[in-house]
């Protein structure tokens, strides 16, 4: 394959020299002549484990080169990487200035082009940025249809300084998003020898990724911090205690508790929560992220809430109100939240929950329903025909296996809202509202 590279910064650098090694004809463009100059002599201008015995050998086998023209560069190869920099703006916000310059580029020299041509993102964008910029600047200057004419794919990069050749060639996993299949087949090609899991989605899927990857990071690294802190003040060892919380790769560092949905609630966690918060506090600490959990937790409970207001619907039909599925436990349940809200302001509704069943609950359970949410033991169904015959809208609290039926059972004037996806639904106006979804 012959591929040019749009910038010779450090994610540019890298992927040339590890393309150009496997035996692909690489050509580096820089408008930087001392960047080019470098890579010319077999020189990285970035230093990296491994890259300059790399570079070096790829330049000496007449793989790699380095130019300043653009037009050139694109006409001489069938695959574009866009490796620029996408720097911050004061408030946040990214400056394209240099995506577009290159799409520009690009665009112009495909104008001239008779052979399908592809262009591939790398440089990390927020969701839409392809959209939004990227296609349309490439279809403007070259006069063609981004899919049709030449491809698009967004290909978001996994490497860590200090370890990025090597993680190049052991990426965690490899996110294709494509326009068109043709693209993504040539694309994937180019990754045919890696081990590991190979996904191909849409482009706005493929920019979110990256985002999600490096925020989440963030969290861990700031998350650890702040245990530690707590730890040190009570002269226990965080390395300690954070080596055995690694320990659990079923639960604490796996993709449980990652899928998007409700909030959380139980006997457990809220508590646990506001327990670790307060004696952050009685140690005069600041922990703004564990201080945050909680109040985020409640948006989720007011976003369901304000879903189901909306619907301007006054017959409600909730379908598992525990705080989970195979549970009676209603303890600090967010749907029982949303429930009692939502009878304070007036709303007819019927609940059905078969492990919520009076004259089954003992013990705790029995005494919190009768004692502390008596209003909702009154309307609450025995079956699940009871509160579909009644309901406008459905509201799906938990994933109970039997409410995947009620999707086949609806009315014509029926909406769901889910707040568990107990079925693979996107959200489709008048029918189906998925929470985060």
């Amino acid at each position: 394959m012959k591929i040019s590279i749009f910038g010779m910064g450090y994610v540019g650098v890298v992927a040339a020299g590890c393309l150009a090694s496997e035996g692909h004809t690489v050509i580096g463009v820089e408008p930087n002549a001392g960047k080019v100059e470098l890579i010319n002599k077999g020189v990285p201008p970035i230093v990296e484990k491994d890259i300059a015995e790399m570079v070096a050998a790829a330049v000496s086998a007449g793989h790699l080169r380095g130019t300043t023209d653009v037009h050139s560069a694109v006409l001489a190869t069938e695959m574009s990487f866009i490796c620029v920099g996408t720097p911050s703006q004061l408030n946040g916000a990214l400056d394209l200035r240099y995506v577009r310059r290159v799409c520009e580029e690009i665009g112009l020299a495909i104008k001239e082009k008779s052979d399908f041509h592809i262009v591939v993102a790398r440089s990390t964008m927020l969701p839409g940025t392809m959209k939004d910029v990227v296609i349309p600047t490439l279809e403007q200057y070259s006069g063609k249809k981004a899919g049709v004419d030449f491809g698009v794919c967004n290909n978001p990069e996994f490497l860590r300084e200090g370890t990025a050749v090597w993680d190049y060639r052991n990426p965690p996993k490899t996110v294709i998003g494509e326009t068109d299949r043709k693209s993504g087949d040539a694309l994937a090609a180019l990754y045919a020898d890696l081990k590991a899991p190979l996904i191909r989605t849409d482009i706005e899927t493929a920019e979110m990724v990256k985002y999600v990857d490096n925020v989440w990071h963030a969290l861990k690294v700031s998350f650890a911090n702040e245990i530690g802190n707590i730890c040190k003040s009570l002269t226990i060892d965080s390395h300690h205690v954070m080596d055995i919380f690694c320990k659990d790769t079923k639960l604490n560092l796996s993709p449980y508790y990652l899928k998007p949905g409700f909030a959380f609630g139980g006997s457990c966690l809220p508590k646990d929560v506001r327990a670790l918060t307060y004696k952050a506090r009685s140690l005069d600490l600041d922990v703004p992220i564990l201080n945050a959990i909680l109040p985020s937790n409640e948006r989720q409970i007011e976003r369901g809430y304000s879903m189901i207001t909306a619907k301007g619907k006054r017959k409600i039909g909730v379908l598992g109100f525990s705080f989970k599925a195979g549970t009676d436990d209603l303890r600090e349940s967010p749907i029982v939240e949303v429930i009692e809200r939502l009878i304070g302001k007036g709303y007819d509704l019927k609940l059905y929950d078969r492990n919520v069943n009076l004259a089954a609950l003992t013990g705790a359970n029995r005494d919190y329903i009768f004692n502390m949410i008596p209003h909702i033991s009154r309307i609450m169904e025995q079956s699940l025909d009871a509160v579909l015959d009644h309901a406008e809208v459905l509201v799906i609290g938990n994933n109970a296996a039997e409410f995947q039926d009620a999707f086949t059972r609806l009315r014509p004037n029926q909406e769901i809202i889910d707040f568990v996806r107990v079925q693979d639904h996107k959200s489709e106006e008048g029918k189906y509202d998925g929470i985060c979804w």
